[in-house]
């Protein structure tokens, strides 16, 4: 250490000290913390000693900054005291640096009194002092001893030493208010509430305080560009004060931007021409909707609206709404207020009036108002009225745009009118409409619906093409829709498609897998899909065992069935409904009388019997002969008869007939005629051949 001190510089500095020393104050106690200068103490001296002007401090460091021009500023204003927390940061800066100054002067002079090695501290805070507030800064690598004053000139090897340890001072100075700040911003209230809501979609431990802390420096940083702004104001109206004189700057010129500026989000180009028109499109309609407001209804004008508002369906509104108009004078707030309400409280006046508000001048109806009537009366399942809406548009030349055509597609699709929802779809394409997630949605359901899974199904691949993602419902619905054609193949296609994807099949897709297996009469591939369900983690239910049963009967491997209804009790497995219904038929075509009863007492213990069950028992009872049994649930059959499909009413007739019941196997035909349905040439033949047609056995060939 001595050899990096000067050692003539120092002595001359230690001949200043000595000069000096009734400077400091020689009563401080020996101890750490006292022989250090009181820093309130060592401002007011440096101040007294060096109270130079203020020049524009471009090294200085901002945080320091705040001292000095806070001084200055009181020096300007009449000499008034500078409260201590503004302070704050020159005082925490001198603290370290005259702490470590300290250390290394005890260390390079350790012979030398307290008071001399407070007197060379004293010198040196002095001078760095007067380099900050002529803006050298302490974070200069060097500093010219011609600028210094000569009586106080330090050597360039003392001043590397000083410059060191300002550094490092003002490096712990500034850390230590940075975590300060860090930790006010960590608890402010919008950080909070970013927290708040990161937790509430699932975000926990390192990942949230990570996001806190991010969040945290951001507010941070935002928090210093403003305050440094606001320093740049509070100098330039001091210099201006000072200097009133001096040339104000003035800008010259601006860069010139080469190329077009280019803004686009989610893919969508924002910067193209023809955005400027949406622009004034949306600014116009700002205008239109937002200038205004509505006037207070009062005195008679009151009760008349009260009056609309109470009309009932088949009231007609175009007087009383007349009177309302002459009245008030309405502007097109007016009238949205008045909608509004009676969208609310009566939505079947609320049509009548907005049809007639459209021709109202006063209410300057837009496209958009068309739409939203339009959009009311598609939610409300009246196409007829939708559309009358739109051919009263296109007579006043009103052309539709994308918002129009998609509540079209919307109200098309949940009508089941596939035509003009195809239509609506390629006019949508047309404009450019780029179909979303809903749009795909409403169509494949129209698909669907009117029974053409396989035009869904190239939907769903135009999807994954254009990466937009199907849903799980979506695939479930596709995989239905196969399972009740029986198209096996299409089936195990949206099943393998929905895996690839990395949706993982639930075990209502399975169970639809199966039942499509189950309908083909494909028993083997059927219990594949079955032992996959269990594999993938799925504990199989009632109606995913019903089906894996009646893909069984459908072979009639009755061994394998009880095989499995047996291994699934061991597991836990109670069977239900389904089950049961499955066991019923089965049996019941094979004319276990008492086996069946016995089931169907299980089935009363669950319940009412389902109306299937009754089928099936009506079908068995009439070919075993029980006369009673059997008319007596023949008419619960025909009394619920609209819910019979063609196939169960030819198992009742086929029952009927064979077992000699000619008369209500005849009178059940013609309602089966009577609901659309065609019976089969073997049935024809059997309801003609009457009385001659012996009933079937047990053992017999089973229809």
């Amino acid at each position: 250490m001595r050899n990096v001190f000067a050692r003539r510089t120092l002595q001359a500095s230690y001949h200043f000290a000595k000069n000096s020393s009734t400077i400091v104050s020689s009563a401080a106690p020996h101890t750490h913390d006292q022989t250090l200068f009181s820093l309130s103490s060592l401002l007011q001296t440096l101040r007294r000693s060096y109270n130079t002007s203020q020049e524009i401090q471009t090294h200085l460091p901002k945080d320091l900054a705040i001292a000095v021009n806070v001084e200055e500023e009181a020096v300007h204003q009449g000499n008034e005291e500078i409260p201590e927390e503004e302070d704050e940061p020159m005082n925490e800066f001198l603290s370290r640096f005259t702490a470590r100054m300290k250390n290394k002067l005890c260390d390079a002079f350790p012979d030398s009194s307290k008071e001399t090695i407070d007197g060379m501290l004293l010198l040196i805070a002095q001078k760095v002092v007067s380099e900050m507030e002529k803006g050298g800064g302490v974070l200069s690598s060097a500093v010219s001893s011609d600028s210094s004053d000569p009586s106080l000139n330090l050597s360039p090897d003392l001043w590397s030493e000083v410059w060191e340890v300002s550094k490092k001072s003002f490096e712990e100075t500034r850390r230590t208010r940075r975590r300060e700040e860090m930790k006010r911003f960590l608890h402010c209230e919008d950080v909070k509430t970013m927290c708040r809501f990161a937790s509430e979609v699932g975000i926990r431990g390192d990942m949230l305080r990570e996001l806190r802390f991010k969040w945290a420096n951001e507010k941070l940083e935002e928090f210093d560009f403003y305050r440094n702004l606001e320093r740049m104001v509070e100098h330039h109206k001091r210099s201006g004060e000072v200097d009133s004189e001096a040339a104000v700057p003035s800008l010259a010129a601006l860069l010139r931007r080469r190329g077009a500026m280019k803004y686009a989000v989610r893919g969508l180009n924002l910067s193209a021409p023809g955005w400027a028109a949406v622009a004034d499109k949306i600014n116009d309609a700002e205008k239109r909707n937002g200038a205004e407001e509505a006037q207070p209804i009062m005195g008679k004008c009151r009760l008349i609206t009260e009056e609309i508002v109470g009309l009932k369906e088949d009231d007609d509104p175009f007087m009383i709404l007349s009177e309302w108009v002459e009245l008030l004078r309405p502007n097109r707030a007016d009238w949205l207020a008045l909608l509004a309400r009676l969208h609310q409280q009566n939505l079947s006046v609320y049509f009548k009036v907005a049809e007639l508000a459209l021709n109202e001048k006063s209410f300057e109806a837009s496209i958009g108002d068309y739409a939203k009537l339009m959009d009311a009366y598609a939610k409300a399942n009246n196409v007829k009225k939708a559309e009358q809406v739109l051919e009263r548009m296109t007579d006043r030349g009103v052309e539709t745009d994308i918002r129009v055509w998609v509540i079209l597609l919307q109200m098309y699709c949940d009508s089941v009118n596939l035509d003009r929802a195809k239509e609506a779809f390629e006019k949508l394409r047309n404009q450019g409409f780029q179909p979303d997630l809903n749009t795909y949605r409403s169509m494949i359901m129209a698909y669907v619906n009117s029974g053409l899974p396989k035009a869904a199904e190239s939907l769903i691949r135009e999807m994954e093409a254009r990466d937009i993602k199907p849903t799980l419902e979506l695939y479930r619905t596709l995989l239905q829709a196969f399972a009740q054609k029986g198209h096996v193949d299409s089936a195990q296609r949206m099943f393998n498609n929905m895996q690839f994807s990395g949706i993982q099949p639930d075990l209502e897709a399975c169970t639809l897998l199966l039942e499509a297996y189950g309908q083909a009469g494909d028993a083997d591939q059927a219990r594949h899909s079955f032992d996959f369900l269990r594999k993938s983690g799925h504990k199989p239910d009632d109606r995913c065992v019903g089906s894996m049963m009646s893909a069984y009967q459908k072979k009639n491997l009755l061994d394998k069935a009880l095989d499995l209804i047996l291994s699934l009790e061991k597991d836990g497995f109670k069977p239900g409904m389904a089950t049961y219904a499955v066991l019923v038929d089965w049996l019941g075509r094979l004319l276990l009388v008492e086996e069946v009863e016995q089931i169907l007492e299980k089935i009363t213990e669950l319940g009412d019997v389902p109306f299937k069950v009754s089928v099936s028992l009506c079908s068995m009872y009439a070919r075993a002969g029980t006369k009673e049994k059997a008319l007596e649930l023949l008419k619960v059959v025909e009394e619920k008869r609209e819910q019979l499909t063609g196939e169960q009413f030819e198992r009742v007739i086929d029952g009927l007939v064979a077992g000699g019941f000619h008369e209500d196997a005849k009178r059940v035909h013609g309602f089966m005629q009577s609901q659309g349905f065609s019976a089969s040439e073997s049935l024809r033949i059997a309801l003609m051949a009457g009385p001659m047609v012996s009933r079937h056995r047990p053992g017999s060939p089973l229809k």
